[in-house]
């Protein structure tokens, strides 16, 4: 195999990184993009929500692009998408174009996430797979806690735009690197692109994470919340319909009865769920309950980085636990992790960073293993698709966990609030819209504001054990998934015999040295 192929994982982890780094790295600027740019609340949200939307409903079409094109060119034209609109984004004059360059930075996303992983696929003999996707796992969460931490740090020095502009530099590295030194590859019998199949997972991706999207501002029980939701899920039902008849099908139709396949993407899926939600949460309650400022809150989410001691070796542990064992211990553990920082008051700073520490650990262990899992059940031939289809089983999950937790703090801190009648009806309607709206009013109200503030806090605090507590029954039946449904001890050591035999180890196919390969 390729002699550079742990350099080759670095360039791949680097762009990883930079993807995730811009999932949450312009919230902490929104405040100076608002009064800059006089963008209203709507506005403001799309300019976080449009990167998501993008991305997420263009990764199983990317994905089969580069299977039909070649991985390392998809990956090239995403990375280069990237930069331009990173650019753009960084000095653009409206909020309009701010939204659609955000979009545009999602698109190149969507094109560099499947890549990443069906490149490891490609460059790393059989033996050294699990852990190259285990070093794949922590790169890939590794980002979006950093967003925060290198969004503060900027804010702190320069303009808001410089959040988008630190992108430059680590994606031309990337990008360069990556042309010299990552060998071309795909599948050269690809019958053809699936346009149907394309059409409908782009629509139902699309479709459902704008419902996600959607929901906490429309409400969940809204017409257009209920259709966005439903139509989405009846589109990408399609799309699996479409998938098992289809004669040049973006996944084969063995995928759909492999319950590798579908359990580790439910445990992608409930991961993913918990992490976006946890994140989401605590920053507000470092910054707004705690009053840290956005560098010092960053920093307390790098304990997250644990994750980088146990991404690596869980691929090793499939064979000694199997598969089930390991992704049901791992989700489990990231239920206890979720159900401790639900117990934390604003005096127990300590106790989140604990927890924090414990989910990024546990997630590693959960993470790869099920990664693995989806690209052992994806022939050689649709490794863009098979990596597509976990990156969408994480994107999925994770715009749902920002939305339902989100919504649920949201509802329990309103109702926490009480009526505030001692305050006039604008000030106490203004307080129960956010904990931050309490804080901005509170400053203005002198010994009133403190009574206030206590409130607010009080009934965050509320609100964010009960959006937690949501998390922890997701982590609790994400395990119960595993459990039931991914391969015990014995018959993963059988698929993983089975595998070694038809050339390939924990389910990843080692494709053949292309002439002219870096060696």
């Amino acid at each position: 195999m390729y002699q550079r192929r742990w350099q080759i994982l670095g360039v791949l982890c680097l762009s990883l990184v930079v993807v995730g780094m811009d999932n949450l790295i312009i919230i902490l600027a929104l405040p100076t993009i608002q009064a800059e740019l006089s963008a209203s609340g709507s506005e403001l949200a799309w300019t976080v929500d449009a990167y998501a939307l993008a991305f997420g409903g263009l990764l199983l079409s990317a994905g089969g692009l580069a299977d039909r094109f070649g991985r390392n060119r998809i990956l090239s034209v995403g990375l280069g998408t990237f930069l331009v609109f990173s650019v753009a984004a960084a000095y653009a004059s409206n909020v309009e174009l701010l939204i659609l360059f955000r979009a545009l930075m999602g698109v190149g996303g969507a094109l560099i996430m499947p890549a990443t992983l069906s490149i490891i696929k490609h460059v790393f003999p059989a033996d050294e797979q699990g852990k190259a996707i285990g070093i794949w796992a922590g790169a890939a969460s590794l980002g979006i806690p950093l967003g925060p931490v290198v969004g503060g740090a900027l804010l702190e020095q320069f303009w808001w735009g410089s959040i988008f502009l630190i992108n430059v530099p680590l994606v031309l590295l990337a990008l360069i690197v990556g042309r010299l030194m990552i060998p071309e590859s795909r599948d050269e019998n690809h019958p053809g692109l699936d346009y149907v199949g394309g059409l409908l997972s782009i629509a139902g991706l699309s479709v459902l994470v704008y419902g996600l999207i959607e929901a906490p501002r429309e409400g969940w029980s809204s017409p257009l919340t209920l259709s966005l939701l439903t139509g989405g899920v009846l589109l990408i039902v399609l799309f699996g319909l479409w998938e098992r008849r289809a004669p040049n099908a973006m996944l084969t139709g063995s995928l759909f009865r492999d319950p590798r396949f579908g359990g580790a993407a439910a445990a992608l899926s409930a991961l993913a769920f918990v992490l976006f939600g946890v994140l989401f949460t605590v920053t507000q309650y470092f910054q707004f309950a705690l009053g840290q400022e956005p560098f010092e809150a960053g920093t307390r989410l790098l304990a997250y980085a644990a994750v980088l001691l146990s991404a690596p070796a869980a691929p090793q542990l499939v064979e000694k636990l199997g598969l089930k064992g390991n992704v049901t211990f791992g989700m489990a553990l990231i239920a206890v992790s979720t159900f401790l920082v639900a117990t934390a008051d604003t005096t127990q700073e300590a106790l989140v960073v604990t927890g924090l520490a414990i989910l990024g650990f546990a997630l590693g262990f959960a993470m790869a293993p099920s990664a693995t899992a989806i690209m052992a059940a994806a022939p050689a031939h649709q490794a863009g698709a098979g990596s597509a289809s976990a990156d969408a089983a994480i994107q999925i999950g994770g715009s749902l966990g920002i939305a339902v937790m989100g919504s649920v703090l949201t509802t329990s801190y309103r109702d926490s609030m009480g009526d505030l009648e001692q305050f006039p009806a604008p000030v106490a309607e203004g307080a129960k819209d956010s904990i931050g709206a309490a804080n901005g009013i509170a400053e203005g109200l002198g010994e009133r504001g403190d009574a206030l503030a206590a409130t607010a806090n009080d009934a965050f605090i509320d609100g964010m054990s009960n959006a937690l507590l949501v998390g922890t029954g997701v982590a609790a039946a994400g395990a119960l998934v595993a459990l039931f449904f991914l391969p015990g001890l014995k018959r993963t050591r059988e698929l993983l015999a089975e595998d070694a035999a038809a050339g390939t180890a924990a389910g990843l196919s080692a494709d053949p040295v292309q002439k002219g390969s870096v060696q």
